[in-house]
């Protein structure tokens, strides 16, 4: 089901739970609320719809891929970038960095390990901060 858009910092700002099968929905929230808004969004974190449990989605291009309470395992190569999102106004400056490695379980819960490089490891890395609670 497509979701509206969360903009309240508190809420934003808390950090979210460990997802467990019974939150195989948010996963599928999120993918419809991506693809309605795939104009002007190449991610999401659960709690961008309301709901404050660990799980993103993040466009590959391709095909979107749902991570469930995905881990940062190792990172490199850090640059300085700006970044917008649809639960804030405007841009604001932030680190990424270009090389990233990451855990995750997907809809099985099956656990992944996957590397991300470039603009993919950068909105790897804006959702994951999300799920802390870090705004950018």
């Amino acid at each position: 089901m497509v979701k509206a858009v969360v903009r309240d910092m508190f809420f934003l700002s808390q950090k979210s739970e460990e997802a467990t099968k019974k939150d195989l929905v948010v996963g599928q929230d999120l993918q419809d609320t991506l693809q309605a808004l795939q104009d002007r969004c190449v991610g999401m974190a659960a709690n961008m719809i309301g709901v404050k449990k660990r799980i993103i989605i993040v466009s590959l291009g391709f095909m979107n891929l749902v991570m469930y309470n995905p881990v940062l395992l190792q990172k490199d190569s850090p640059y300085e970038t700006e970044e917008g999102c649809l639960s804030l106004d405007g841009t604001r400056k932030t680190t990424r960095y270009r090389n990233i490695e990451v855990e995750y379980q997907d809809s099985t819960f099956k656990k992944h390990r996957q590397t991300f490089s470039g603009w993919t490891a950068q909105i790897v890395q804006h959702e994951m901060d999300h799920l802390d609670g870090i705004i950018i």
